[in-house]
């Protein structure tokens, strides 16, 4: 009788053809002798102990890729209104991005907000809502002028080289939680230009690169269910065929990330089309992030993802702003033109979404324990690009943050009257991933790997933990 389901030991003898007869033999006695499955290794996600007793546990960074200009957002300058149309009354860096035009005022009105009066721009009167919970840092510095090395420094601390992202250094010092889903997702409809990169593993071990969802409406590719026995067979011998493959290559990573990948996959069949299915949401909190305005429905919906995976124990989600109802563009923050039409649409996109994530994870307990982190690679300059735009600025920019350990309802440093340089309490990128990693109970000067004869780390050489925005 025709068998439809071939044996263990004839499926062994069906794939492993490429590793020779004295392989197959030593396989297959290897499989007479096991009585049980082979014990997995632990997982390299496995929850680690920090290096302190941590404020935060999860990590949220809404990155909006492009670079928001600040002086239009959380950076009010009246000097620009007073000024406008005057030149810049000091010398401009020497760079080619930055021979500008004269001052621009920004069309945009700033109020006050909250019980602690943070000014926001009209732009963002959701997200206003929840001042109180911001700590508005307006003294950002960066180091690179144009995106692509902007944006790795930001993600990864290194302008040029490939280096670890900022989320698979957490994963890698940390674990995570949940063992059935990634520790580390990119939710990203549009992959931002500099693309994989950005949230790149690089020399640390495979298994710490994020997990990217480009389909909102199907997130992880080929997960279906079927016959779990059947699949857990197959992988027991997947398993028995990579270790014979491994033994001749102890030192690639790679491999092991892959037979990991496979073990978390098959946890992943029951637990992951769960976690990022948003429509069993009640209709409330959908409304809450705006799934039910085309304008807001597709950063809604990422926003709600992310929720629903720190909820179940993912160490970090980063969530790229790159795609609008209207608009797709890997850069869509990048106003060299437009500024009174295209900003505005920007942030009318994410503003809800943003104050829907705020609030959902406040009213759950969740915001106690997550840190949101909201900005770009860089800001805009002061003086204008044309009649409406305005260039890359990296001499000082705003970004804010919000959650576990954060001094709500506050704001952090400053740039000069117009917005140029940051002039007090400066914060360099590398000090906002020290002070990051110091939430999450990181040494940044600890947390380190052993590559090409040197030991690297989030922060290179650099980097202070910023104690004016800490509880």
């Amino acid at each position: 009788m025709f068998n439809p389901r071939p044996s263990r030991r004839q499926l062994l003898a069906n794939v492993a053809n490429g590793f020779g007869m004295l392989g197959l033999a030593s396989l297959l006695a290897d499989e007479a002798r096991a009585a049980a499955p082979p014990i997995p290794e632990p997982s390299p996600l496995v929850v680690k102990p920090p290096h302190f007793p941590a404020k935060a546990k999860r990590l949220i960074f809404l990155f909006m890729s492009g670079g928001p200009s600040h002086v239009d957002t959380f950076d009010p300058k009246p000097a620009l209104a007073k000024h406008h149309g005057k030149p810049l009354p000091f010398p401009m860096p020497k760079l080619e991005r930055t021979r500008t035009g004269n001052l621009l005022r920004s069309p945009f009105k700033f109020a006050r907000h909250g019980q602690c009066g943070t000014e926001v721009s009209e732009l963002f009167p959701a997200v206003a809502s929840c001042v109180d919970d911001l700590c508005v840092i307006r003294s950002l510095v960066a180091d690179n002028i144009n995106h692509n090395g902007a944006c790795l420094q930001m993600n990864t601390g290194e302008q040029a080289f490939s280096r670890p992202s900022l989320g698979s250094w957490l994963t890698y010092g940390l674990g995570s939680e949940n063992q059935s889903l990634p520790g580390f997702v990119v939710i990203s409809p549009a992959q931002p230009a500099q693309g994989a990169p950005l949230w790149s593993n690089s020399f640390l071990p495979a298994a710490y690169q994020g997990t990217l969802v480009s389909d909102l409406k199907n997130p992880i590719a080929d997960l279906q269910k079927g016959d779990l026995s059947q699949t857990r067979e197959q992988l027991d011998l997947l398993r028995q065929l990579n270790e014979l493959h491994r033994q001749r290559r102890r030192a690639d990573s790679a491999l092991d990330a892959r037979i990991a990948s496979f073990e978390l996959a098959f946890r992943m069949q029951s637990r992951a089309p769960e976690a990022f299915d948003v429509t069993r949401e009640s209709p409330a909190t959908r409304k809450l992030y705006g799934l039910d305005n085309p304008v807001t429905e597709i950063f809604g919906t990422q926003c709600l993802m992310a929720r629903r995976l720190v909820e179940r124990g993912v160490r970090v989600v980063q969530v790229y702003h790159t795609q609008t109802s209207k608009r797709s563009s890997c850069q869509l923050w990048d106003q060299h033109g437009g500024l009174k039409t295209e900003l505005p649409a920007n942030c009318a996109s994410v503003d809800q979404p943003i104050a829907g994530l705020l609030k959902d994870l406040k009213s759950r307990g969740l915001l106690q324990e997550t840190i949101v982190l909201w900005g770009g690679e860089f800001g805009r300059t002061p003086t204008a690009e044309g009649s409406d735009g305005r260039e890359h600025h990296p001499f000082g920019f705003s970004m804010w943050l919000a959650g576990a350990g954060i001094r709500g309802g506050t704001v952090y440093g400053a740039t000069d009257e117009f917005g140029w340089h940051a002039v007090q309490d400066k914060v360099h990128v590398h000090d906002l991933h020290a002070t990051l990693l110091h939430l999450m109970g990181i040494d940044h000067e600890r947390l380190t790997y052993r590559f090409a004869g040197r030991d690297y780390r989030l922060t290179d050489v650099h980097g202070h933990v910023v104690r004016g925005i800490l509880t």
